[in-house]
């Protein structure tokens, strides 16, 4: 199946859709050296695989599997269709630069939560990499072959029944340790429930009130899920240094992270997407974080 559609003002593909990407090799995203980005995804409807494309000012979308009709029906707000970016009002020269130059940033939400959340819980309190690691193992042993001639390799997460009947010692293979495994399989009994969530601030009563979901977790799912543009990831072991060292030349915590993007209320996580663009870090003067593995202990 396919769908066009005309989007108001520019649009960046690559970049609206770059927050469901997990790391290099991530075997639900692709993108090829057309431009085009190739996604899965499990919709209400069951698998599909999603490739979508920016021709002349209009995105293309064709989709296979049982899914295809529901995820060309949710395409313009996958890629930032409903992201109302009236009251956001910038207040430093560096994002205004930033937006300058990225006039086709858009946020935009998937609609489903699972696919958000798996990746979000392995990537607790680990380096990237820890967490990226366990997610293609999974997938390459839980998920399904993505439907149609996408990219060799690529997979659609499971079930969340599939995600509660995981033993223990394949968490343990993947890298994941018993913590994050049952933060998962629990949410898991709930998907129902998460997924028929209909506003940002009833998804985030629900995550939260999941044992080893905290407000870290939360925003990143509805980030994804619900293209929330004010959910902050505070609790990140990156993110307020990052902020504190673009806006005032040096590192901050969180609650000095909020009060920086208290002009931005609203549209917080807007301003931390821009700064994150701009490059700038503050300079490394230390070791960085290692990369564990749990299949060794």
């Amino acid at each position: 199946m396919e769908r066009r559609w005309a989007p108001e003002g520019p649009l960046d593909v690559g970049l609206a859709l770059s927050p469901h990407r997990h790391g290099n090799g991530d075997p639900t995203w692709r993108q090829t050296p057309d431009g085009a980005v190739w996604r899965t995804s499990r919709t209400p409807d069951g698998p599909c695989t999603l490739r979508v494309s920016l021709k002349g000012g209009c995105v293309h979308g064709q989709a296979w599997g049982p899914g295809a009709e529901w995820v060309l029906e949710t395409l313009p707000a996958l890629v930032g269709a409903d992201d109302d970016v009236s009251g956001f009002v910038v207040k430093h020269e560096l994002l205004a630069d930033v937006a300058r130059r990225h006039p086709g940033l858009r946020i935009g939400r998937s609609g489903r939560v699972m696919e958000a959340l798996v990746p979000a819980v392995l990537e607790q309190k680990v380096v990237g990499r820890e967490a990226w690691r366990a997610w293609r193992w999974l997938l390459s042993r839980y998920g399904e072959p993505a439907p149609g001639p996408a990219p060799q390799g690529m997979r659609v997460i499971p079930e969340a029944a599939v995600w509660r009947q995981i033993p223990i010692w394949h968490w343990h293979r993947s890298g994941a340790e018993a913590v994050r495994a049952r933060t998962i399989a629990n949410a898991a009994w709930h998907a129902d429930k998460l997924e028929a969530a209909t506003t940002t601030q009833e998804l985030d009563r629900l995550l939260r009130a999941l044992p080893g979901i905290g407000v870290w977790t939360s925003a990143e799912v509805r980030q994804r899920a619900m293209g929330d543009p004010d959910a902050v990831s505070v609790g990140d072991f990156h993110l307020a240094k990052i902020v504190g060292y673009a806006l005032t030349g040096e590192k901050t915590d969180d609650p000095g992270m909020l009060r920086l993007l208290e002009p931005y209320e609203g549209h917080r996580h807007r301003a931390t997407l821009l700064i994150t663009l701009s490059g700038l870090r503050p300079p490394a003067r230390g070791p960085r974080m290692s990369v564990r593995d749990y299949r060794s202990f």
